[in-house]
């Protein structure tokens, strides 16, 4: 590489490298200039940024809290929810535990912001992998101010806004109680 100590010039090989590039090149006639065409080297594919930009932002604004669920309805009873059209079938197998739970995402002692984030990724795997049925950990809040559990509540919520949610409803004792949630997802591939 050349610099500006040695005047810009490029480094000078040693005459033993020289005479065997020579001896390879023996008998090889370059092509005339008209007949070369101009090397250009190619240019790299754009980054799309903007995009990358614009689904962060969906992905923080699609789980966002319009209000706060902590003032309206939700006072501790179990969380249930079904997508209307669901079959009856499902949900009675959604409740008993019927469905086999493929994958589980641990949120108790996150903080909302992250907790909402770390969820719609989660879903966002669950889909790309073809889970139909998942537990999320919301936790009691037994570590919460008031003892009140924040997390359960606004999971309510968030859940709510997914349109690849049909359903969910507070796990069995087995499975994590009133401290967890089990959910029916949309196959992907409807």
């Amino acid at each position: 590489m050349a610099s500006a100590a040695d005047g810009g010039k490029p480094p000078r090989l040693p005459d033993s490298d020289i005479a065997l590039f020579r001896e390879a090149a023996r008998g090889v006639t370059p092509l005339p200039a008209e007949n070369r065409a101009p090397v250009r080297p190619s240019r790299p594919r754009p980054l799309p940024r903007q995009r990358w930009k614009d689904e962060a932002q969906v992905l923080q604004d699609a789980l966002a809290d319009p209000w706060d669920a902590l003032e309206h309805g939700e006072n501790g009873e179990a969380l249930f929810y079904a997508r209307p059209g669901l079959p009856h079938a499902a949900l009675r197998k959604l409740k008993r535990g019927s469905w086999a739970i493929r994958a589980q995402l641990d949120l108790h002692g996150m903080r909302s912001e992250e907790a909402r984030l770390a969820l719609a990724e989660f879903l966002r795997r669950c889909a790309r992998q073809d889970h139909r049925c998942v537990r999320i950990i919301h936790g009691k809040g037994l570590s919460s101010p008031n003892r009140e559990p924040v997390l359960k509540r606004k999971l309510r919520h968030w859940l709510m806004q997914r349109d690849d949610v049909l359903a969910f409803c507070q796990a069995r004792p087995p499975d994590g109680g009133a401290g967890a949630v089990i959910v029916l997802l949309k196959s992907p591939t409807h």
